[in-house]
């Protein structure tokens, strides 16, 4: 009995143009994080922030960080995977979890409660965004 192996496909093969046109078109909207360091610029993506480039200048960085995250994303669509949506966007797609006792939830829920908020959630998210401005 033989066993047929499935051919793969070439790392450095092309995507579909459909689904490049899709990914460059999200990619557009994430936001760059530039630096400056020994003489070349660095950039890394805020949504895919383990998706980076370099360039000699600024623009070049900028495009070539594009590009790496345009391949990343449209490598996740063809996988079926969603892409992170863009910062930008105001859409609240991550979580962070934190332990509390009892006492300080009751606590904090109720000091939420006399100052309008919703929620535990949206008292502890803008009194941290109160800290970084």
């Amino acid at each position: 009995m033989s066993v047929k192996s499935k051919k793969s496909e070439a790392v450095d093969r092309p995507f579909a143009p459909s689904i490049m046109v899709k990914a460059k078109k999200l990619v557009d909207q994430y936001q760059i994080v530039l630096t400056y360091e020994d003489g070349e610029w660095f950039a890394h993506g805020l949504e895919l922030a383990t998706v980076f480039a370099d360039g000699k200048t600024p623009a070049k960085c900028v495009k070539n960080t594009r590009d790496a995250l345009a391949a990343a994303v449209a490598t996740m669509l063809e996988q079926g995977q969603t892409p992170p949506v863009p910062a930008r966007s105001g859409i609240r797609s991550e979580q962070v979890n934190i332990r509390l006792t009892v006492e300080e939830k009751t606590v904090i829920e109720e000091v939420a409660k006399q100052r309008g908020f919703r929620g535990l959630s949206d008292f502890v998210r803008a009194g941290a965004v109160a800290f970084t401005k």
